[in-house]
């Protein structure tokens, strides 16, 4: 690390600060905790602070915690001492390479770890410690199943109390109740994950838990008090949006070329796909409310926009509805049914690229401008620059994953603006219940040929299949009434369907897609 010489040969930018100092002054005042190891964080958040560190505004680094996939610490951090390489992929081809080493320790937020988790106490225990942020994907703030009901291990935690929590909100409550007993100290929970009003999720959750632990006499009445004081705790709302997909091989080829070889494309037990590389796109957006009780970095100087809340909703809104994960999703869907492995080969696709435009569109109407972004040109940008890009390698299988848990946010909230709206009409609506009749097609298993396709992970997986299970393809009498428990359900997308009036025009879709083999293709070219 030390030899900069060798590392620029290879056209590796490298660190420009005390490595050794940034370890010894975050472990004696850590600053920054971090929940979630995955690529946006090493590839986007982490290098934030890196470049604070380059330029003398910060003397510590982050502190990475993983909750869910062990092996992410124990086969991609421990092995490399937490350092990564990040690759940003530009739309010429060019790779634009460094090191990422502002990442001080690498833990398992796990009671059975018990060192790491007698560390985490100490960290929590520390007044210095200002932030604890989260990319823990949508589904890590849930604590109830479908039918309403906590999960197995929520309700364990819950009945148990703070001292050995297995749920992932249980444990972030466990951590708060730390810092409670060392005096009340304050933090700021921020999560930046990509969902609508992130940082009400994170604080119901940590909130119930709280609550629940009061009532049985397992923590003092106080702590409900304190995490529902924001003087003390806060739980901003945030925007954040750079693309970081799964490692390449590509990429892992150019840059084992160089010279660099720490290469190994990791499978983990738990289907994450991870190396001690890291491959992005360019354009990144971090928009944070600031509200830190315990004060902050300056990382408005690292390209964060801090701002009020109701900017902050306003930013989310724009991209997570309407002007990038939307599209995301539309393509995710139709190309898995399309046998497409690549979300820049569906934008060559002339019904797919007008697909997501038109969805875009439909979006656009309920779109208040938050003015520090320009919703057209950030839309123009995904569409024209991003998305195309052919060396980002993205696939609609992977965006795919938990879409039960994504479109509430990313097509229910357009339609309760449109439901809201008296000078607007959902049923005047097309291209987003095309894309909700497609996700229904696409829960049969079965592509556009008819050949059995594999489904990418979702934790209502098995539920929704069963509500589709005796629809045959061919056979559009199969369809009956068997989407209703699918499109009616309030918990999927925030509103029934049929009550604005989708519900029968999206069963109409799905049933000319059921039509036979080919027919999502021919679908696609009627309506576009």
């Amino acid at each position: 690390m030390k030899n900069s010489r060798l590392w620029e040969q290879a056209g590796i930018e490298t660190l420009k600060f005390d490595y050794e100092q940034m370890m010894s002054s975050s472990r004696e005042n850590p600053v920054w905790v971090h929940f979630g190891a995955g690529n946006i964080f090493r590839g986007f958040i982490a290098v934030l602070q890196q470049n604070l560190l380059n330029a003398g505004k910060a003397a510590a680094g982050i502190v990475a915690v993983e909750t869910y996939d062990y092996e992410i610490i124990d086969k991609i951090y421990t092995p490399y001492d937490n350092l990564s390489l990040l690759a940003i992929m530009n739309t010429d081809g060019s790779l634009e390479k460094k090191i990422v080493g502002s990442i001080s320790e690498s833990l398992v937020g796990d009671p059975a770890r018990q060192n790491d988790w007698q560390r985490l106490q100490t960290i929590f225990a520390s007044p210095s410690l200002q932030m604890a942020s989260f990319t823990i994907t949508e589904k890590g703030y849930n604590l109830k199943n479908l039918a309403g009901d906590y999960l197995a291990d929520v309700q364990e935690d819950m009945d148990q109390g703070p001292r050995q929590p297995k749920s992932v909100m249980a444990k972030i409550a466990s951590f708060a109740y730390t810092r409670f007993k060392n005096g009340e100290l304050p933090i700021a929970f921020v999560s930046m994950d990509n969902c609508s009003h992130n940082g009400d999720k994170l604080y119901s959750a940590v909130a119930a838990i709280a609550a629940a632990w009061v009532q049985k006499g397992l923590v003092e009445e106080a702590f409900a008090a304190y995490i529902n004081n924001p003087a003390k705790v806060s739980f901003p709302w945030s925007m954040i949006d750079k693309i970081t997909p799964r490692p390449a091989e590509s990429v892992k080829n150019a840059l084992q070329a160089s010279g660099f070889d720490s290469t190994e494309i990791v499978r983990t037990s738990k289907n994450t796909f991870i190396a001690p590389f890291i491959n992005a796109e360019k354009p990144q957006y971090l928009v944070i409310e600031d509200h830190f009780p315990n004060g902050r970095m300056p990382l408005e100087e690292a390209g964060v926009i801090f701002t009020d809340r109701q900017t902050v909703d306003r930013v989310e809104k724009m991209k997570v509805c309407t002007c990038l994960n939307p599209l995301h999703t539309s393509l995710a869907v139709f190309g898995c049914l399309l046998g497409y492995t690549l979300i820049a080969d569906e934008m060559k696709d002339q019904e797919l690229k007008k697909l997501v435009e038109k969805v875009g569109e439909e979006g656009m109407p309920v779109v208040v401008n938050p003015q520090i972004l320009n919703p057209a040109a950030f839309i123009r940008e995904v569409i024209d620059v991003r998305f195309p890009n052919p060396y980002i390698p993205d696939t609609p299988q992977r965006i795919a994953t938990d879409t039960s848990q994504k479109v509430g946010i990313r097509f229910g909230e357009t339609l309760k603006a449109y439901a809201e709206r008296p000078d607007l009409d959902a049923k005047s609506l097309t291209y987003i219940p095309l894309v909700i009749a497609g996700w229904c097609r696409y829960l049969l298993g079965l592509d556009d040929k008819g050949r059995e396709m594999n489904l990418s992970a979702d934790p209502l997986l098995s539920t929704l299949q069963a509500s589709v299970a005796d629809i045959k393809l061919g056979d559009t009498g199969t369809v009956k009434d068997r989407l209703r428990a699918i499109l009616a359900n309030t918990d999927l997308f925030g509103l029934d369907l049929y009550r604005v009036g989708l519900g029968e025009k999206i069963e109409g879709y799905f049933r000319e897609m059921i039509a036979g083999p080919g027919a999502v293709r021919t679908t696609l070219q009627k309506y576009l």
